[in-house]
């Protein structure tokens, strides 16, 4: 099951962050989500170079938006994957994978939906010299895009580095997978799409329309009405190609996971349902307040 589906790199480390904790990471869930603030400012740094009044300013919203996502947010955050567990136990079908898609975007929404203002009060005070940061920033992330995803290599050399990262990420949700489960999902996973070159242009369409809304804040009362509507309509202005093959690939990747699923093993089903309902405790753990979760500690 891809849980992935969402990790987005946003220039706003401020929703990067909070976004990041409700995705699989061990590390940043259980033992860094009391640290958001330190990550987010790191990150929100690099792309910025950040003035120290601009980093005071920012950990005094980041830190209200903190609070807010840790009472209100994290409880939903458990009912979700408490629902997710269950489904997993019952095997999935297409409506099961759909309903996790949307779940995701939706909660992705809602952190909009209450931080674009904050976004935007920080955003106003970017300076040309920070921009030019952020664009040599994003020319960094392309770079490493490309690198990942293998895009000056041929189209063979793509898909084995697809499918290995397929097979890393089902076999860290399942515990286990056995020589013959291994080559079943990777010749699954050829026969996926390839949209790599099409990503990386559809991110770079992105950053070409975040800098150009940045070029229009003259007006400050119009600006986070502006920012919420780009960050809410990721999709708005992709390229009809784009459209098409990414509709096939979401498709494609609906019958992939349920066939992975029919795969599973009773014990590895166990493990990934187990894995579920362990973040829907954590998130419910979380949520409660520092001095609560170190009596329960001890």
């Amino acid at each position: 099951m891809n849980i992935e589906w969402l990790k987005f790199r946003l220039a706003l480390a401020m929703l990067l962050a909070l976004s990041l904790a409700v995705l699989p990471g061990c590390s940043l869930l259980r033992f860094g989500y009391g640290q958001l603030d330190t990550f987010a400012l790191w990150t929100v740094d690099d792309y910025f170079d950040l003035s120290p009044e601009q980093k005071h300013d920012f950990q005094k919203r980041f830190d209200r938006l903190h609070e807010w996502h840790r009472h209100e947010q994290l409880p939903d955050y458990a009912a979700f994957f408490t629902s997710a567990s269950a489904r997993v136990q019952q095997g999935l079908a297409r409506d099961d994978v759909a309903w996790i898609s949307e779940g995701l975007r939706e909660r992705y929404r809602t952190i909009i939906r209450r931080s674009a203002d904050d976004a935007a009060a920080l955003l106003l005070t970017v300076t040309p010299a920070q921009l030019d940061a952020l664009r040599r920033q994003f020319e960094k992330d392309n770079r490493r895009f490309v690198r990942e995803y293998h895009l000056e290599e041929g189209a063979d050399q793509q898909r084995r580095a697809a499918a290995k990262r397929v097979l890393a990420r089902i076999h860290d949700w399942t515990g286990s997978l056995s020589d013959d489960q291994e080559q079943k999902i990777a010749a699954l996973a050829a026969e996926l799409p390839m949209n790599h070159q099409l990503r990386l242009e559809d991110r770079m369409r992105r950053q070409r329309g975040f800098l150009q809304l940045m070029a229009q804040r003259g007006d400050s009362a119009l600006f986070p009405a502006m920012l919420r509507h780009w960050l809410l309509n990721w999709e708005a202005g992709r390229a009809p190609e784009y459209e098409r093959v990414w509709a096939r690939w979401m498709e494609k990747q609906a019958d992939f996971y349920v066939a992975v699923d029919r795969m599973l093993t009773p014990h590895q089903r166990e493990h990934l349902a187990q894995r579920l309902q362990n973040y829907a405790s954590d998130f419910t753990r979380l949520a409660q307040p520092p001095a609560t979760q170190a009596a329960a500690a001890r």
